[in-house]
């Protein structure tokens, strides 16, 4: 059964991953989109003040928009994005890591502009397998209301 808007109540929780992340994903992501050296080599991510050859913030992003796909998003009613309202990398991302965390709802209301549609606001926080933070997002996502969907149905 697909998740609607109603069903993003405050404070409600989303479990993402596990992902385990390869040295071999590492360097093939920065080789397409981030070419530096702390994300291509082993020995340039351990000189580097990352310590080892470690993901680039935004094959952090891209693992993540993956966890939470699989989390809840393809078994919603998800209208996408407006944005993201703050996007944090606290901690490196190593070859070897197995990443995890949750989506939690801050706070739903109805959007005024597009009946049918509510949004709601969440915080992202995923994890390395030592339970150290390594990234922390907030944004809002919209999705169909269920009382519009069988109206219409």
């Amino acid at each position: 059964m697909k998740l609607y808007f109603e069903d993003f109540e405050p404070g409600r929780a989303f479990p993402l991953g596990p992902v385990a992340v390869t040295a071999q994903e590492i360097i093939e992501f920065a080789t397409e989109f981030d070419p530096q050296p702390m994300h291509m080599d082993e020995a340039a991510g351990r000189a580097s003040i990352l310590g080892g050859l470690a993901a680039s913030g935004w094959h952090t992003c891209a693992l993540f928009m993956r966890m939470m796909a699989d989390g809840y998003l393809l078994d919603s009613h998800s209208q996408g994005a407006p944005g993201i309202d703050l996007m944090e990398w606290k901690k490196p991302v190593l070859a070897g890591d197995t990443l995890s965390g949750f989506s939690t709802v801050l706070e739903a209301r109805a959007m005024r502009s597009r009946p049918g549609i509510g949004i709601a606001r969440f915080k992202h926080e995923i994890r390395n397998q030592r339970g150290e933070l390594a990234c922390y997002c907030e944004n809002w996502i919209m999705f169909s209301m269920r009382d519009a969907a069988e109206a219409n149905a």
